[in-house]
Protein backbone atom coordinates (compact mmCIF):
# COMPACT_ATOMS: atom_id res chain seq x y z
CA UNK A 1 0.00 0.00 0.00
CA UNK A 2 1.47 3.39 -1.11
CA UNK A 3 2.31 5.60 1.81
CA UNK A 4 0.17 8.34 0.36
CA UNK A 5 -2.90 6.51 0.45
CA UNK A 6 -5.03 7.08 2.61
CA UNK A 7 -5.73 4.48 5.69
CA UNK A 8 -9.27 2.82 5.66
CA UNK A 9 -10.82 1.43 9.22
CA UNK A 10 -13.17 -0.95 8.88
CA UNK A 11 -16.24 -0.83 11.48
CA UNK A 12 -19.30 -3.36 11.80
CA UNK A 13 -22.68 -2.25 11.66
CA UNK A 14 -25.37 -2.92 13.84
CA UNK A 15 -25.35 -2.91 17.68
CA UNK A 16 -21.27 -2.86 18.09
CA UNK A 17 -21.32 0.18 16.11
CA UNK A 18 -23.26 2.09 18.66
CA UNK A 19 -20.14 0.40 21.64
CA UNK A 20 -16.97 0.94 19.37
CA UNK A 21 -17.98 4.77 18.71
CA UNK A 22 -16.79 6.07 21.86
CA UNK A 23 -13.68 4.44 21.76
CA UNK A 24 -13.40 5.78 18.17
CA UNK A 25 -13.45 9.26 18.96
CA UNK A 26 -11.56 8.71 22.34
CA UNK A 27 -8.69 7.73 19.75
CA UNK A 28 -9.38 11.26 18.35
CA UNK A 29 -11.11 10.10 15.09
CA UNK A 30 -14.09 11.88 14.41
CA UNK A 31 -16.19 10.66 11.31
CA UNK A 32 -17.73 13.68 8.98
CA UNK A 33 -21.53 14.25 10.59
CA UNK A 34 -22.93 11.83 7.38
CA UNK A 35 -21.47 9.15 9.26
CA UNK A 36 -23.79 9.48 12.08
CA UNK A 37 -26.83 10.03 9.83
CA UNK A 38 -29.04 6.52 9.69
CA UNK A 39 -30.60 8.39 6.47
CA UNK A 40 -27.25 7.81 4.82
CA UNK A 41 -26.73 4.84 2.77
CA UNK A 42 -23.12 6.17 2.23
CA UNK A 43 -20.42 3.27 3.24
CA UNK A 44 -17.32 5.16 3.26
CA UNK A 45 -16.86 8.42 5.17
CA UNK A 46 -13.42 10.75 5.48
CA UNK A 47 -12.98 11.95 8.81
CA UNK A 48 -10.97 14.93 10.85
CA UNK A 49 -7.48 13.45 9.77
CA UNK A 50 -7.15 13.47 5.96
CA UNK A 51 -5.36 10.50 5.85
CA UNK A 52 -7.40 8.19 7.57
CA UNK A 53 -10.91 7.19 6.07
CA UNK A 54 -13.63 4.73 8.20
CA UNK A 55 -16.67 2.15 5.96
CA UNK A 56 -18.93 0.30 7.76
CA UNK A 57 -19.52 -3.27 6.34
CA UNK A 58 -21.14 -6.20 8.11
CA UNK A 59 -19.61 -7.65 11.16
CA UNK A 60 -18.36 -11.37 9.36
CA UNK A 61 -16.90 -8.45 6.17
CA UNK A 62 -14.94 -6.67 8.52
CA UNK A 63 -11.96 -9.20 8.67
CA UNK A 64 -12.04 -9.93 4.86
CA UNK A 65 -11.59 -6.37 4.14
CA UNK A 66 -8.98 -5.77 6.69
CA UNK A 67 -7.36 -9.32 5.45
CA UNK A 68 -7.19 -8.98 1.90
CA UNK A 69 -5.82 -5.31 2.59
CA UNK A 70 -8.89 -3.09 1.48
CA UNK A 71 -8.88 -1.45 5.14
CA UNK A 72 -5.91 -1.65 7.29
CA UNK A 73 -7.12 -1.79 10.64
CA UNK A 74 -11.18 -2.99 12.14
CA UNK A 75 -13.39 -3.91 14.56
CA UNK A 76 -14.41 -7.37 14.78
CA UNK A 77 -15.93 -9.95 17.68
CA UNK A 78 -13.17 -12.60 18.07
CA UNK A 79 -16.04 -14.78 16.94
CA UNK A 80 -15.32 -13.83 13.56
CA UNK A 81 -11.44 -14.39 13.53
CA UNK A 82 -11.74 -18.14 15.33
CA UNK A 83 -14.58 -19.04 12.48
CA UNK A 84 -11.94 -17.47 9.31
CA UNK A 85 -8.83 -17.74 11.05
CA UNK A 86 -6.84 -15.17 8.07
CA UNK A 87 -3.28 -15.71 8.97
CA UNK A 88 -2.90 -11.63 7.55
CA UNK A 89 -4.35 -10.71 10.75
CA UNK A 90 -2.87 -9.61 13.86
CA UNK A 91 -5.29 -8.67 16.91
CA UNK A 92 -3.52 -6.37 19.53
CA UNK A 93 -6.09 -5.20 21.03
CA UNK A 94 -8.86 -6.78 23.13
CA UNK A 95 -11.40 -3.09 22.72
CA UNK A 96 -13.44 -5.00 25.85
CA UNK A 97 -16.74 -4.32 24.56
CA UNK A 98 -19.40 -6.47 22.51
CA UNK A 99 -19.20 -8.89 25.45
CA UNK A 100 -21.19 -12.28 24.39
CA UNK A 101 -20.86 -15.93 24.31
CA UNK A 102 -20.64 -18.63 21.78
CA UNK A 103 -23.11 -21.99 22.94
CA UNK A 104 -24.03 -24.81 22.07
CA UNK A 105 -27.99 -25.15 23.01
CA UNK A 106 -31.11 -27.37 22.67
CA UNK A 107 -35.00 -27.79 23.59
CA UNK A 108 -35.20 -27.25 27.05
CA UNK A 109 -37.01 -30.75 27.30
CA UNK A 110 -34.25 -32.48 26.01
CA UNK A 111 -31.74 -31.64 28.85
CA UNK A 112 -32.52 -33.76 31.35
CA UNK A 113 -32.14 -36.89 28.88
CA UNK A 114 -29.38 -35.75 27.25
CA UNK A 115 -25.41 -36.08 28.01
CA UNK A 116 -23.20 -33.80 25.53
CA UNK A 117 -20.19 -36.37 27.32
CA UNK A 118 -22.07 -39.30 25.43
CA UNK A 119 -22.53 -37.79 21.88
CA UNK A 120 -20.75 -39.11 18.94
CA UNK A 121 -22.58 -37.42 16.19
CA UNK A 122 -24.64 -34.06 15.96
CA UNK A 123 -26.23 -32.20 13.54
CA UNK A 124 -26.24 -28.39 14.44
CA UNK A 125 -27.60 -24.96 12.57
CA UNK A 126 -25.06 -22.00 12.96
CA UNK A 127 -23.09 -19.07 11.38
CA UNK A 128 -19.83 -20.53 12.47
CA UNK A 129 -19.51 -24.44 10.93
CA UNK A 130 -15.63 -23.98 11.36
CA UNK A 131 -15.69 -22.91 14.85
CA UNK A 132 -18.63 -25.81 15.43
CA UNK A 133 -16.72 -28.39 13.63
CA UNK A 134 -13.21 -27.64 15.59
CA UNK A 135 -14.92 -27.57 18.79
CA UNK A 136 -16.72 -31.01 18.39
CA UNK A 137 -13.62 -32.54 16.79
CA UNK A 138 -11.77 -31.85 19.86
CA UNK A 139 -14.00 -34.12 21.70
CA UNK A 140 -14.09 -36.64 18.99
CA UNK A 141 -17.81 -35.82 17.83
CA UNK A 142 -18.95 -35.74 14.09
CA UNK A 143 -20.77 -32.07 13.40
CA UNK A 144 -22.65 -31.62 10.66
CA UNK A 145 -23.74 -28.02 10.33
CA UNK A 146 -26.54 -26.45 9.05
CA UNK A 147 -25.16 -22.78 7.69
CA UNK A 148 -27.99 -20.31 8.49
CA UNK A 149 -27.24 -16.32 8.95
CA UNK A 150 -30.41 -16.15 11.26
CA UNK A 151 -33.30 -16.90 12.99
CA UNK A 152 -31.49 -19.71 14.68
CA UNK A 153 -33.83 -20.21 16.98
CA UNK A 154 -36.45 -21.71 14.58
CA UNK A 155 -34.06 -24.55 13.65
CA UNK A 156 -34.75 -27.19 16.31
CA UNK A 157 -38.72 -26.28 16.73
CA UNK A 158 -39.35 -26.77 12.71
CA UNK A 159 -37.58 -29.70 12.62
CA UNK A 160 -34.42 -28.47 10.65
CA UNK A 161 -31.88 -29.91 13.91
CA UNK A 162 -31.88 -30.48 17.24
CA UNK A 163 -29.58 -27.96 18.61
CA UNK A 164 -27.65 -24.78 17.30
CA UNK A 165 -24.32 -22.58 18.00
CA UNK A 166 -25.14 -19.15 18.37
CA UNK A 167 -24.09 -16.22 20.17
CA UNK A 168 -26.01 -15.34 23.78
CA UNK A 169 -25.91 -11.72 25.36
CA UNK A 170 -28.21 -11.53 27.91
CA UNK A 171 -30.03 -15.75 26.87
CA UNK A 172 -33.20 -14.44 26.38
CA UNK A 173 -33.99 -15.10 23.14
CA UNK A 174 -33.34 -18.53 23.45
CA UNK A 175 -35.25 -18.56 26.65
CA UNK A 176 -38.65 -17.24 24.42
CA UNK A 177 -37.80 -19.98 22.18
CA UNK A 178 -37.76 -23.00 24.84
CA UNK A 179 -33.66 -23.43 24.39
CA UNK A 180 -31.43 -24.21 26.72
CA UNK A 181 -27.25 -23.23 26.81
CA UNK A 182 -25.55 -26.56 27.35
CA UNK A 183 -21.94 -26.27 26.52
CA UNK A 184 -19.96 -23.12 26.37
CA UNK A 185 -17.53 -22.88 23.33
CA UNK A 186 -16.09 -19.60 24.07
CA UNK A 187 -16.76 -15.83 25.85
CA UNK A 188 -16.36 -13.44 22.69
CA UNK A 189 -15.26 -9.89 22.66
CA UNK A 190 -14.81 -7.12 20.08
CA UNK A 191 -10.73 -6.75 18.85
CA UNK A 192 -8.74 -4.24 17.05
CA UNK A 193 -7.80 -5.90 13.97
CA UNK A 194 -4.72 -4.45 11.65
CA UNK A 195 -3.30 -6.20 8.45
CA UNK A 196 0.09 -7.68 8.83
CA UNK A 197 1.18 -6.36 5.84
CA UNK A 198 0.02 -2.70 6.59
CA UNK A 199 1.65 -2.54 9.53
CA UNK A 200 4.90 -3.61 8.20
CA UNK A 201 5.16 -0.99 5.81
CA UNK A 202 3.33 1.69 7.76
CA UNK A 203 4.25 0.51 11.00
CA UNK A 204 4.68 4.79 12.73
CA UNK A 205 1.28 5.38 11.07
CA UNK A 206 -0.77 2.43 12.01
CA UNK A 207 1.08 1.73 15.46
CA UNK A 208 0.29 5.05 16.63
CA UNK A 209 -3.21 4.53 15.80
CA UNK A 210 -3.05 1.11 17.75
CA UNK A 211 -1.90 2.77 20.53
CA UNK A 212 -4.11 5.47 20.68
CA UNK A 213 -6.82 2.80 20.77
CA UNK A 214 -4.98 1.60 23.38
CA UNK A 215 -5.31 5.00 25.57
CA UNK A 216 -8.94 4.80 24.90
CA UNK A 217 -9.61 1.51 26.14
CA UNK A 218 -7.62 2.03 29.17
CA UNK A 219 -9.45 5.86 29.64
CA UNK A 220 -13.15 3.93 29.32
CA UNK A 221 -12.55 1.76 31.92
CA UNK A 222 -11.17 3.66 34.51
CA UNK A 223 -14.28 6.14 33.83
CA UNK A 224 -16.89 2.98 34.39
Amino acid sequence: MPSNEPIVLALPKGRILGEVMPLVRGAGIVPEPAFDDQQDRSLQFATNNEALSVIRVRSFDVATFVAFGAAQLGVAGNDVLMEFDFPELYSPLDLNIGHCRLVVAEPAEMVESDDPGRWSHVRVATKYPGITRRHFARRGVQAECIKLNGAMELAPRLGLCRRIVDLVSTGQTLKANGLVEVELIAEISSRLIVNRAALKTRPDEIGALIERFRVAVKDAGNAA
